[in-house]
């Protein structure tokens, strides 16, 4: 790869335009922020998808009430991000004391990466023990739990100077080959390069072009809206999400996914390795975590964007896409005994709008741990569906995300934390998280991954054991009332994260031994367990990352027929 004078980035006919930064005048942006109105007038996080389009009854048991009702005090409640972590003596929780902690901020701190002076993000690990091949860089899905750790800590400058870079970053022209990519994509992540010569720095991205597989990050962009409302929900300052320039860049993202097609479904379509999983894992199709992540950033979106002549059609197209990729969501998707039982006596080849089998799912092609992995009490959200076929796996992300999002109903919301208390030692083990599970191996590995050396068996993203994702389970169990399953998984992890340097991730079934090729001082294990511990001592901190449950969605049919294609 080369690097011109001007900042191209150039590689045979591969072309990637990385231009100076053209810096937009932000100065009217840096008043004091704007405080949110804490009283309970109804807000946009409160108004339900129907006000907005599509008139529905509404539908709660008490159960479902009551535990609306608890989301509705979290989701309210105007997050102070009041300092919760490195030299805090005001805390006198036992978690302030614990050595670990103020060894992650300190780790934290020295991740911090400059652009003329500002910090505009961190980088994806420390480790100079290794070739640093883009671990150098700064990722947009890498930075949120970093992002999550400032905003609870009272420091909302970084992640207000990361949401105006990629935002400028997404303007570039960006081309694989000879072929030119969607306005809207964001970035998976950018480098600062230092000119010592003319002592000039200048940004380069990567929205591809230079990752295996050369695949465009699909999750990038919604974590992009994500975090940009994370940060309005955690500040009380709405003016940078009402900036033109963050309502176009929602907008752009919006239209990639919104825009009409061949699609019989709700779900995006999307190729292998769009994701945290970026290797060939057999994720393409319909991944559960895509259309979580999907769902979260319409909901999102719906909160963020001006209902102006500009924002009014994205609006209504957003409401509308929402029911429809609620029901299917919770429809389809759904596992748990009773459905699997019924998968398992389909019968096949059903012609007509009637049809129960209508993915024309093999029974025979089921895989055979499903049966003792499935727990009488329990349930979550399967891999994928597409036509003959069903990927059993689970996914982690996917489904905390679905948790946090709302795309879950309270009942499936219980079931999956059910299905993690039983199912511990598979799903947890020695450290947490599986990212999927279980994983594949033999010749199945070799047709799925193409024999890819770093994902063997329960290794990276094939059964691996990813301390990042201890953020998403903690905020999962304080959304559905199971805090002490989170304080279990965080003691767990302090009895080594420290002690191994912070590894990116874990091998073996039990994730007893750090990974193979796991670099060390992994920026977002550091930071996902900060997040965990300040948002379990502040449970006020989960209404930067949790939606509640629009009270307006249709609700699940009955379980009879819940299966029902």
């Amino acid at each position: 790869m080369d690097v011109s004078d001007n900042g191209n980035i150039t590689n045979g006919d591969s072309v990637s335009t990385a231009p100076v930064i053209e810096e937009i005048d932000f100065s009217k942006f840096t008043d004091k922020p704007r405080t949110l109105n804490t009283e309970r007038q109804r807000s946009y996080d409160e108004r339900s998808l129907s006000e907005l389009s599509i008139g529905l009854s509404p539908h709660h048991t008490s159960r479902n009430i009551e535990y609306s009702r608890n989301l509705d005090q979290l989701d309210c409640t105007f997050s102070p991000g009041r300092r919760s972590g490195f030299n805090t003596p005001w805390s006198q929780n036992s978690y302030e004391t614990h050595p670990t902690l103020a060894e992650a901020w300190e780790a934290l701190r020295r991740s911090l990466v400059y652009f003329r002076g500002q910090p505009v993000g961190t980088i994806a690990a420390l480790d100079n023990s290794d070739e640093k091949l883009n671990y150098d860089q700064v990722f947009v899905r890498d930075f949120v739990p970093s992002a999550l750790a400032f905003l609870m800590n009272g420091e909302p400058e970084i992640v207000k100077n990361f949401i105006l870079k990629t935002l400028r970053l997404q303007s570039w022209e960006k081309k694989i080959d000879r072929f030119q990519l969607g306005e809207g994509v964001m970035p998976a992540s950018f480098k600062v390069l230092h000119d010592p010569v003319r002592n000039y720095e200048t940004l380069i991205a990567d929205f591809g072009e230079s990752a295996i597989g050369r695949v465009a990050p699909i999750d990038s962009g919604f974590w992009w809206i994500i975090l940009l409302r994370a940060y309005t929900k955690s500040t009380g300052d709405s003016s940078l999400a009402e900036m033109p320039e963050c309502q176009k860049g929602m907008r752009l993202i919006l239209s990639l996914c919104l825009s009409e097609g061949f699609d019989t479904f709700p779900t995006l379509l999307c190729a292998d390795g769009c994701c945290m999983i970026d290797r060939r894992m057999g994720v393409y199709g319909y991944p559960i975590e895509i259309q979580a992540l999907f769902f979260m950033a319409l909901r999102c979106a719906l909160v963020l964007l001006k209902h102006d002549d500009d924002g009014k059609e994205v609006v209504e197209r957003i409401s509308k896409r929402l029911h429809a990729l609620s029901y299917h969501m919770r429809s389809y998707y759904w596992l748990d005994l009773k459905q699997l039982n019924d998968i398992y006596r389909y019968k096949t080849e059903e012609y007509s709008h009637t049809a129960v089998n209508k993915f024309n799912v093999i029974p025979d092609s089921l895989p055979e741990w499903i049966f003792d992995f499935m727990p009488t009490r329990g349930g979550y959200f399967i891999g994928n569906i597409s036509p003959a076929r069903m990927d059993f796996r689970w996914f982690c992300l996917g489904n905390c995300i679905a948790i946090l999002s709302s795309m879950a109903t309270p009942e499936q919301s219980t079931a999956i934390m059910d299905l993690i208390e039983s199912r511990w030692e598979e799903l947890v083990g020695e450290m947490p998280l599986k990212v999927v599970y279980p994983a594949i191996e033999s010749h199945e590995w070799r047709i799925v991954t193409g024999c890819d050396p770093k994902n063997t068996r329960w290794s990276y993203h094939n059964g691996g054991s990813w301390p990042v994702l201890l953020w998403l389970l903690t905020a999962a169990c304080i959304k559905t009332g199971r805090p002490q399953i989170a304080r279990r998984a965080i003691e767990l992890a302090e009895t080594r994260l420290l002690k191994d340097n912070w590894p990116e991730y874990y091998d073996g079934k039990l994730g007893r031994f750090i990974g193979k090729q796991s670099r060390k001082f992994q920026t977002w294990s550091i930071a996902g367990y900060l997040v965990a511990k300040m948002m379990l001592e502040d449970p006020s901190h989960l209404g930067m990352v949790s939606l509640e449950e629009d009270k307006q969605m249709k609700p699940l049919m009955k379980r009879s027929n819940s299966w029902t294609f």
